[in-house]
């Protein structure tokens, strides 16, 4: 058993926040939590944390939160709302943020906290939640120098790759860039595979195949097998990668950047949440792509 350390904070429970406060007990961290589902409050108990019934209740007790949450809004409420962060008697000198949300608007809520003497850290994670599980993913960290040293030892307990990428907001647009290289392999894969299929390959020799020619991706090692089988039990979801791409395409938008590729994979995951399959694992991408042949 690891030595007890202080106490860390953990706003939001879901795939990535579970594997969050299993890599920080591990590593001998108490953990307080909230969710506002009383389903994962319980499953942080279960795993030897702490639950609590709100944001606010967090910061009395920590000095330090981590928030692993949907998107942009959901991070404004619970720092700025009622029973946030910041109704503590005394809020939390920093904030680690892992969630995929809007860079401008990470960039302006830390303005914000610090002109209050607080500091926004966004460490935004690239990879699944089995990739963080396993110790696959990086973390992606935008922020001051001196706050993210300051963090250095809950960063490392949340990943042993971490990469300071600049300011604050740094993380989040470095979380989109990467977004859009993951979502493309592997909707390539299940195009390819989906191809492969029409033509009478047996997939997973097929899948065997690309894993040692020139064709060759991480994706492959991550969705393949589970494209192949149908596997679909959520890592992460396609009704939240789809959110990635409407961040993704908006910054683009914004910066003058014509995302035609992109383009085209958000219309595939449209067809998926508009066929009732937005909750399945990314992997279900490749349902898009056989209900394409005729």
């Amino acid at each position: 058993m690891a030595q007890s350390k202080p106490a860390a904070g953990l706003i939001g429970i879901g795939l990535v926040g579970t594997v969050l406060a299993e890599r920080l007990l591990r590593a001998g961290y108490t953990v307080v939590g909230a969710d506002i589902d009383a389903g994962r409050q319980r499953a942080l108990t279960d795993l030897g944390g702490l639950a609590v019934g709100s944001p606010r209740e967090v910061a009395d007790r920590v000095g330090r939160v981590v928030l692993s949450l949907f998107d942009s809004d959901a991070v404004r409420l619970v720092v700025e709302g009622d029973d946030g962060l910041l109704s503590a008697a005394v809020p939390p000198r920093h904030i680690i943020d892992t969630t995929t949300g809007s860079p401008d608007e990470t960039q302006r809520l830390a303005e914000r906290l610090g002109a209050r003497g607080i500091h926004l850290i966004d460490a935004t994670v690239s990879g699944s939640s089995a990739q963080l599980r396993e110790d696959k993913a990086a973390l992606m960290v935008g922020g001051e120098v001196a706050a993210v040293a300051a963090c250095d030892d809950l960063l490392r307990a949340m990943s042993s790759t971490v990469r300071h990428v600049g300011p604050p907001g740094s993380g989040a647009k470095a979380k989109l860039a990467t977004n859009v290289l993951i979502g493309l392999n592997r909707a390539v894969l299940a195009e390819a595979l989906a191809f492969a299929e029409s033509l009478g390959l047996d997939l997973a020799s097929f899948l065997d195949l690309a894993r040692v020619a020139p064709s060759y991706s991480v994706a492959m090692d991550v969705k393949g097998d589970r494209m192949v089988a149908g596997d679909f039990a959520p890592d992460s979801r396609v009704r939240q990668h789809r959110k990635d791409l409407r961040l993704i395409l908006d910054a683009a938008r914004e910066a003058g950047q014509g995302m035609p590729l992109t383009e085209a994979h958000a219309g595939l995951l449209d067809a998926l949440i508009d066929a009732g399959d937005g909750d399945l694992d990314n992997a279900a991408i490749i349902r898009a792509l056989r209900r394409l042949r005729r």
